[in-house]
């Protein structure tokens, strides 16, 4: 029988769709396993609630958990509570950054930005925090657009939801 920590390790090998260098686990997308009698249940959340990759995202998990040999399994998703850029892991945050993405603060708390005031980010290339937003809006819905001013390169932010 399949542990409850394999499971986790397999769902650690299931990239997220729009950002495959960190994985739904370190995403904070899979909210729980449990186990039982009945077999295995899976609950996930969206990252907003209109996700287009969560479709995705459950049926790379199902064909993980069935390459895994795991038979009788369920995914469930729930949206409350709601997905927050604070469950993202440390070693997520830092593969963000590692690839030039600024990761987001660690409270979702963003005053500035609804209050219509641009922050202050790190640039992830150079670490200086003399940035500007370009565009609320990057690749994804959830990223911004910034420039640095020190090293002028440019980079998107994953913003803090």
């Amino acid at each position: 029988m399949i542990t409850e920590n394999q499971i986790w390790e397999l769902l650690s090998e299931v990239p997220d769709p729009e950002i495959p260098l960190i994985n739904v686990v370190e995403m904070g997308i899979v909210r729980a396993v449990k186990t039982g009698p009945g077999g295995v249940e899976i609950t996930i959340t969206p990252t907003y609630s209109g996700c287009p990759a969560m479709h995705a995202i459950e049926q790379d998990i199902k064909e993980k958990l069935k390459k895994g040999n795991l038979a009788t399994f369920s995914v469930k998703t729930v949206l409350s509570p709601a997905w927050t850029t604070d469950w993202l892991s440390e070693e997520a945050k830092e593969k963000l950054r590692k690839s030039g993405i600024a990761p987001p603060e660690k409270t979702s708390l963003n005053k500035g930005l609804l209050s219509g005031k641009t922050k202050d980010i790190a640039c992830p290339h150079c670490g200086s925090s003399n940035s500007e937003m370009i565009s609320q809006f990057g690749s994804t819905a959830c990223k911004a657009l910034y420039k640095c001013w020190d090293c002028k390169e440019p980079f998107e932010y994953f913003k803090c939801i």
